[in-house]
């Protein structure tokens, strides 16, 4: 299988309680690859949170990629939650989060490895109740033919307490029918018929870390995530998130900074996102990063802003936020012309944009990224959008002399937005467009990417539509369609040919709708009232902007009432800084190098963890178990750890061995057993220092690699199922070692020997490897 260890947990941190009949046995389940499920931060609150209630145990799983799959198919083994092991179809209650459209195959995927039945309709009393929940389901009716409930709004508002009532309904003996009746009659459940629901809004928007589990391997976003605003103030036409989150919440900075020490001390991540739909809104963002900066430098802690508006971009604000680790610069641009950007409401100047980049080319930067969609419904017949993005690009690179990233998308109307009317540009139109702009940028030495414009088809049908997608997305999937969000597993000849067949579908999504006729998804209230959606429309036309929310306004969306308010919660300067040494001061050079020469155990799940997971694995631990290791120097600094080899993929090691360089310059000290001691409560299963040497290398002294101390390796093929090591691989002998189908390559055990010193470990000319062994041409 490529990339095992998505499919073995064992990670640090695992919440999940054992399974038992008493407990609500609830799983959430992401419908994609593990790196991308575990990058996601719904899915991680929502497996955070219910497993900090008592009497309720929540598992999770991801979609198998297409191998995987295979091999639960045809071994009949159905798809598993990677804590506990329970199977899918044994659950009281599995959960899907749906962020993107395209993921839904995987969620059919999911449902049929699991042996439940696709259709709501066919299940029956031991069957799981499903539940769906994200920002996709703010339109459900396109799922509505496989989800038996959907949770529509955000989790925290509600759905922990009523998952603790399905807990005690349980206990008290009710089945499935009675608990799904219960989900049923909440406010913010709709089920297939139900007339309305309402979005769940968190008014608190409390501290919630979602730390746990700790991927043991690298994914799409490995970092903590810190979401410090949600809902967004400036109300971009466009942007089906910036109206579904309404309204706008802010965390105070004392909150941020402890979910911050939760991440970095319990979690161990070096990157920290301060996420938001626009970080840059959030209230003395500059003071903020400063203080984590002061706080975490001389740790190598870096922070991120990953969604800045250009009008709250500063060049402050960027030197903070690459104290530690520089990062890119991108720009969200959308549309060039001013009064496409005003129909839009969002305001994006050509001058501004030039002067931010004149700025940080001085400051070191030499390059940016740019995001721009076709489609829009802004433009007028004078001007072309393809050639004005093209001039906008140009006339930047000539203000700055820089060379430019560049990604197009075609826009999809969204359902909740002003939007919601506005036909999709078709495909044909959306390909002219990107085609002229990546070749007339290509030639001038800019790089263009863009999504795919008959990928964008298919998102609009599957956001867009009614009940009748559900016929499509059945086919879809029976016809092999899976993971469609990876280029590399997409059929699009498949989805080619069903679209085809279902053209009034795709003919919808093209066509402008009356303002007054019914829209598919009216069953939901999503807290923002119609009227203002329609308001917002017009004023796109006219060109008009909206002013961002305050409280007390004059346009009211319908988002704020007395439970719920735009939340700003104020955060002083003066509280926030902090006289610590600089990261240069901590860096200095000691004469003496500290160094911990180290031996370890890998086994059971973990013997799936690749080397590069290994090197990272080790690096969080040192964090969590606030070991103070000395960093390389350079663009993106590492702990200066050392493998004596990397170790092949599934192999067992009994005897591993490693360094790790020490930074004890403020006088702090720790023996070797106490490093032992501290790094083995913060490894995960599978991992386990076994001996460990602390050594001072005097000054002038050579420093050696702990690969050019190796000596070589001996290995062990266990007799009868023994775990004792007993070397049968010496340097001598190492060709002796047969492989059978008794003794495969999984079934070896690996000892790393070091030379006695320094002088024998020059007389070898290379390691002994036991691919030598099985493969001596």
């Amino acid at each position: 299988m490529e990339k095992p260890a998505r499919y073995t947990g064992g990670e640090y941190g695992q919440l999940a309680k054992p399974q038992s009949a008493s407990s609500l046995n609830m799983l959430i389940a992401f419908p994609d690859l593990y790196e991308i499920g575990m990058s996601n931060q719904a899915f991680r609150i929502i497996y955070n949170g219910l497993n900090a209630i008592s009497g309720i145990s929540c598992d999770r799983a991801f979609a198998p990629a297409p191998d995987f799959e295979e091999l639960l198919r045809s071994n009949t083994i159905p798809l598993y939650g990677l804590d506990t092991g329970i199977s899918l179809g044994s659950l009281d209650i599995l959960m899907f989060t749906l962020g993107y459209e395209l993921g839904i195959t995987g969620v059919l995927t999911m449902l049929d490895r699991g042996f439940i039945p696709l259709r709501r309709t066919a299940r029956g009393e031991s069957d799981p109740i499903v539940i769906m929940g994200g920002p996709c389901v703010s339109n459900p009716l396109p799922y509505e033919r496989f989800i038996d409930a959907f949770w529509i709004g955000e989790a925290e508002a509600g759905f922990f307490d009523l998952a603790a009532e399905l807990r005690d309904l349980k206990l008290a003996g009710a089945g499935r029918g009675e608990l799904l009746e219960k989900l049923q009659a909440h406010p913010s459940v709709w089920t297939g018929g139900k007339k309305r629901a309402v979005r769940a809004v968190d008014s608190g928007f409390a501290s919630r870390p979602a730390v746990f589990p700790v991927p043991s391997i690298k994914i799409v976003q490995h970092h903590g995530a810190i979401e410090i605003m949600r809902g967004c103030p400036n109300g971009c036409r466009f942007c089906h998130a910036g109206i579904w989150y309404r309204p706008m919440r802010q965390k105070s900075a004392d909150t941020i900074r402890q979910e911050a020490a939760a991440f970095i001390n319990t979690g161990g991540y070096r990157e920290i996102s301060l996420s938001s739909l626009s970080t840059g809104d959030y209230q003395h963002i500059d003071s903020l990063v400063g203080s984590l900066n002061d706080e975490y430098a001389s740790r190598h802690i870096s922070f991120q802003l990953p969604s800045l508006r250009v009008s709250s971009f500063s060049m402050p604000l960027l030197e903070k936020v690459s104290a530690v680790r520089k990062s890119g610069l991108t720009f969200a641009v959308e549309t060039p012309v001013e009064a496409w950007q005003m129909a839009i409401n969002k305001e994006v100047s050509r001058d501004t944009v030039a002067a931010i980049l004149t700025e940080a080319k001085r400051n070191g930067w030499r390059g940016a990224k740019f995001y721009f969609m076709v489609g829009l419904p802004v433009g007028d017949n004078e001007r072309s959008e393809e050639q004005e993005i093209v001039e906008f690009i140009l006339e930047i690179a000539r203000r700055t002399g820089m060379n430019f990233n560049i990604n197009v998308g075609a826009f999809i109307p969204k359902a909740h937005t002003p939007y919601q009317w506005a036909a999709q540009i078709d495909e044909k139109a959306a390909r002219s467009k990107i085609e002229y702009i990546r070749t007339t940028l290509k030639k001038r030495g800019h790089k263009v990417s863009f999504n795919d414009p008959f990928i964008a088809v298919i998102e609009g049908v599957l956001s867009r539509g009614n009940e009748g997608v559900g016929e499509l997305i059945e086919k879809a999937y029976e016809r092999g369609c899976r993971l469609d969000a990876w280029d590399e597993y997409i059929k699009k000849d498949v989805w080619a040919d069903l679209l085809e067949t279902h053209a009034p579908l795709v003919q919808a999504i093209h066509t402008v709708r009356n303002l007054e006729e019914p829209l598919p998804w009216d069953c939901i209230n999503s807290g923002t009232s119609v009227s203002f959606l329609k308001r917002e429309y017009e004023k796109s036309k006219c060109k008009e902007l909206t002013q961002p929310c305050i409280n007390n306004c004059n346009n009211p969306c319908g988002n704020c009432n007395k439970e719920t308010e735009i939340v700003y919660n104020n955060i002083h300067d003066n509280n926030l800084l902090h006289d610590k040494p600089s990261l240069a001061e901590t860096q200095k050079q000691d004469p003496i190098t500290l160094r911990i020469l180290f031996s370890f155990k890998k086994q059971n799940a973990a013997v799936f963890l690749p080397h590069l997971a290994l090197i990272e694995l080790f690096s969080m631990a040192f964090i969590r178990a606030d070991i103070p290791v000395l960093f390389t120097q350079g663009f993106n600094p590492t702990p200066r750890l050392d493998f004596a080899s990397p170790l092949s993929l599934g192999i067992r090691a009994c005897a591993e061995i490693a360094t790790i360089d020490l930074n004890l310059y403020d006088g702090t000290d720790f023996s070797a057993e106490d490093f032992i001691k501290k790094i083995n409560k913060n490894l995960p299963d599978g991992i386990i220092i076994t001996e460990a040497v602390k050594v001072k290398i005097p000054t002038g002294s050579k420093k050696h690699s702990v690969p050019s101390l190796l000596w070589g390796f001996v290995y062990q093929a266990p007799e009868n199922g023994s775990d004792d090591f007993v070397p049968v691989l010496e340097e001598k002998n190492y060709r002796a070692l047969r492989i059978t189908p008794e003794k495969t390559l999984f079934n070896l055990t690996r000892k790393a020997v070091l030379a006695k010193n320094p002088q024998d470990a020059s007389k070898h000319d290379s390691y002994f490897n036991v691919y030598r062994a099985l493969y001596p041409d």
